[in-house]
């Protein structure tokens, strides 16, 4: 590959990422923190009748968010791969199955719409029950999102060396990118093990790491010079 084409695949990356920041920003933070009240069943079926609407954005933000994420995991294996193939390919394939267990998780969020949605067959449950079966799920769906670190962390690890050893990257965005995979897999594990101790902080490197990756892949993409040396 040229490097005038490595170019156009950093900015196709640079595209995917910052759509996957405002899709993803919209579907999984934004809608869930203004209509789900964590510890009121009520209060969050209330909220989620009033602003149905709303709350199936915010699903199809995450729809949006997959597609890219599956692009970029293409994009991404064409730009590192020539550093190192097999660990490029390793990655690949855990942020493919990162994906796939997000969307399953999903599953549980859009479940809420039938389970609030008033159908004949769910009249044998009271309005009460219907409300805690609506926060169960999306409970679930808040657990199975966390679950999925694990296999989002470690490929983003492995994508922070290979910038780090590229050359053609800075160094600084491979490590910013490692760090912020280690954060995700250690609040994975905490989850699972020490839930007290599973801090939203954790996630903050990775929010260090996508940023300034986005606006270098944007405007300065690829170091073209050393692409080069290292085809020749």
């Amino acid at each position: 590959m040229s490097g005038a084409s490595a170019q156009k695949y950093a900015r196709i990356a640079g595209v995917l990422f910052l759509i996957t920041i405002v899709a993803g920003g919209f579907g999984e933070f934004y809608v869930p923190s203004t209509l789900i009240v964590s510890a009121d069943a009520t209060a969050t079926a209330n909220n989620i009748r009033a602003s149905e609407w709303l709350f199936r954005l915010g699903f199809a933000g995450y729809l949006v968010e997959a597609l890219c994420d599956i692009g970029l995991t293409l994009v991404l294996y064409v730009l590192l791969r020539r550093v190192h193939e097999e660990l490029a390919l390793l990655a690949a394939f855990f942020r493919l199955v990162s994906t796939a267990v997000f969307g399953a998780a999903e599953l549980f969020y859009f479940a809420a719409t039938f389970i609030l949605g008033g159908a004949a067959y769910l009249k044998t449950f009271s309005p009460d029950q219907l409300n805690a079966l609506a926060l169960l799920s999306l409970k679930l769906y808040g657990y199975g999102g966390g679950i999925f670190m694990v296999f989002y962390g470690i490929p983003s690890i492995l994508l922070g060396y290979l910038m780090f050893r590229s050359g053609y990257f800075p160094r600084i965005l491979g490590a910013l990118m490692a760090l912020g995979g280690l954060g995700f897999v250690v609040r994975n594990f905490l989850l699972v093990l020490a839930p007290a101790w599973a801090s939203s902080l954790l996630l903050l490197p990775m929010t260090l790491a996508v940023l300034p990756m986005t606006v270098w892949l944007l405007v300065k993409g690829v170091d073209v010079r050393k692409w080069e040396e290292m085809s020749g």
